[in-house]
């Protein structure tokens, strides 16, 4: 004789059970489930803003896989991946709208108009929290002026994943994205990272990683880093230090494989004497002038790692240039 299910397993029965309600029901059957299973604008006219995994996908929290099972429509940065994930969750009838960085206006505008006309969609991106270094920022913002209810789904973040491994004590971060790849737009951002006292956390490629780890080494070698590989992956790796000794790693290594997030300390760079602070200026200008660099890109570089003047600099850097004539 088999004992009654307790109040602990009814209540799982019961939720599956309205989660295959969600799935095969007709529009009507799937709001109501939705609205059972705790989703925000159960009745259509919504768009959840759903946090995916960033590698495991046992990861996905129940409310955001309730999400996705009652959306009438995915919009997904790649619906590739997108497929796969509603796979594992035993969806297999969904459409899937692609929404990456190709988008126009135009069809985000048009996609807004769809659900304005009572269709429930589920935003999400490649992997992760939606709009965080993604294009799908530009349907929240045409949902809004839509008038639409936007219900944000929260989950997995490689931003803060990283910074929860880091240990670092922060009041502030600040999150840049991808480093420009180079030119005088990622002089800019480098030179604003280096003056930056607050930690900073950034995305980089396998094939870039040895080469910005070196240069940020060279402006502030005692400044300590976290190189987050692979998080929440089988081949998961963290690696912490200062940045001197990450760089020389990271130049021994043959080849670096997987997705990387950088965590940079907060800090406060070691004081100089007034001697000590002008010949780092000098030898940075002459580094500057060595590579080819322009007088004007020079000081405005040096300017924000320095936090010098602009105009002191430049003008140390044309004396040079008349001293080296």
């Amino acid at each position: 004789m088999s004992a009654a299910p307790g109040p602990a397993r009814g209540q799982r029965e019961a939720r599956e059970i309205e989660a295959s309600a969600i799935e095969a029901g007709e529009p009507e059957e799937r709001e109501a489930a939705g609205e059972a299973l705790g989703l925000e604008g159960g009745r259509g006219a919504v768009l959840w803003v759903v946090a995916t995994p960033i590698g495991n996908l046992g990861d996905l929290s129940l409310r955001a896989a309730e999400a996705l099972r009652a959306a009438d429509l995915v919009a997904a940065e790649d619906t590739r991946r997108t497929r796969q994930l509603l796979s594992h969750l035993g969806v297999t009838k969904k459409e899937l709208v692609r929404l990456d960085e190709h988008a126009s206006e135009a069809q985000v505008e048009a996609l807004a108009a769809r659900i304005a006309g009572g269709l429930s969609c589920a935003l999400v991106s490649d992997a992760g929290t939606p709009v965080v270094s993604d294009p799908g920022s530009a349907l929240v913002r045409a949902a809004r002026r839509e008038g639409l209810r936007i219900v944000p789904i929260p989950g997995a973040s490689a931003v803060t994943t990283a910074l929860s491994a880091s240990g670092y004590a922060m009041s502030a971060f600040r999150f840049v994205g991808f480093l420009p790849r180079k030119g005088r737009e990622r002089s800019e951002v480098v030179g604003a990272i280096v003056a930056d006292r607050d930690a900073i956390i950034f995305f980089e490629s396998p094939h870039r990683i040895a080469g910005t780890l070196v240069e940020l080494a060279r402006l502030m070698p005692a400044r300590r880093a976290l190189v987050a590989r692979e998080l929440t992956k089988r081949h998961e790796e963290l690696l912490e230090g200062p940045l001197s000794e990450l760089a020389s790693l990271a130049e021994q290594r043959a080849e670096w494989l997987g997705e990387l997030t950088v965590v940079l300390a907060p800090w406060a760079p070691p004081r100089e004497s007034p001697e000590q602070a002008l010949a780092e200026l000098e030898r940075r200008i002459d580094e500057g002038l060595a590579a080819g660099q322009r007088a004007k890109d020079i000081a405005a570089r040096l300017s924000l790692e320095l936090g010098v003047s602009k105009r002191e600099v430049y003008e140390r850097v044309l004396d040079r240039e008349r001293r080296n004539d």
